[in-house]
C-alpha cells in the first residue's frame, strides 16, 4: 500500500481546514479555530490503488521571520499552501512559503526530484470581492515551479476530492521515479564489474 504524507501551509484564514474537512468528509465548515495541530489519515483509492494518506494541518504556521520548513520537508512528501483569493496580503504570504520551500531543500537535502508543491487558490465563491487574478495564481505557479488550483472549499466538494487525487498521483509518480533512480547495490556493482572487466576482454 502506498503511504503519502502532505503539509497544508498558508495564512490564517486561508481556509486550509475546510479544504481538509472537505476532503475527508465532504462537509464544509465556516468557521474552523484550532489551538493544536491535527494529523488526519485516509484511506482512499488512486489508480485503483489503495493509498494512506496522512494530512498534517499544523496549529502554528511558519512566519515570514522563522519559517521552519526544514522540519516540515522531513515530515511530508508534498505541500498545499493555500491563500485566499479576496485577501492579496495571503497571496503574498503563500509565495514566500514556496520560495522557503525551495531555499530549504536546496541547503538541507538533496533530492533526485523536486518537492512536490501546489498552490491553491481558495474562496472562489467570494470572486466578487477578488483581490487575486486567475492568472496571478497561474504564472506564481509557473515561476515557483509548481501546479495551481483555483476552487472553492466551502461550494465544490467534487473539486476538491480531484484536487487531493491529483495531488497524490503526482507524489505516486515521483516515489516511483526515485525508485528507478536508486541502483542496488548488488546491481550496480555487478555492472560496473561487467563494464570494466567486460571491455577488456573484448580488447584481447
Amino acid at each position: 500500500m502506498n503511504h503519502i504524507k502532505l503539509s497544508v501551509l498558508g495564512s490564517k484564514g486561508a481556509g486550509k481546514s475546510a479544504l481538509i474537512v472537505r476532503f475527508l468528509t465532504g462537509r464544509f465548515i465556516g468557521e474552523y479555530a484550532s489551538t493544536s495541530e491535527c494529523i488526519y489519515n485516509k484511506q482512499v483509492t488512486v489508480d485503483s490503488k489503495t493509498t494512506n494518506v496522512e494530512i498534517y494541518d499544523p496549529c502554528t504556521q511558519p512566519t515570514k521571520q522563522n519559517p521552519p520548513l526544514s522540519e516540515e520537508l522531513s515530515r511530508a512528501d508534498g505541500f498545499l499552501v493555500v491563500y485566499d483569493i479576496s485577501h492579496r496580503s495571503t497571496f503574498i504570504f503563500a509565495k514566500t512559503l514556496i520560495c522557503s520551500l525551495r531555499d530549504s531543500q536546496l541547503k538541507t537535502c538533496k533530492r533526485d526530484t523536486e518537492t512536490v508543491v501546489f498552490l491553491i487558490g481558495n474562496k472562489q465563491d467570494l470572486c466578487h470581492v477578488r483581490e487575486v487574478a486567475l492568472e496571478e495564481g497561474q504564472i506564481a505557479a509557473l515561476e515557483y515551479r509548481c501546479q495551481f488550483f483555483e476552487l472553492s472549499a466551502a461550494e465544490q466538494c467534487q473539486e476538491v476530492a480531484d484536487m487531493f487525487t491529483s495531488i497524490m498521483r503526482k507524489i505516486i509518480h515521483n516515489i516511483k521515479m526515485k525508485e528507478k533512480q536508486r541502483p542496488s547495490g548488488s546491481k550496480s556493482m555487478a555492472k560496473l564489474i561487467n563494464n570494466v572487466f567486460g571491455k577488456r576482454r573484448k580488447s584481447v
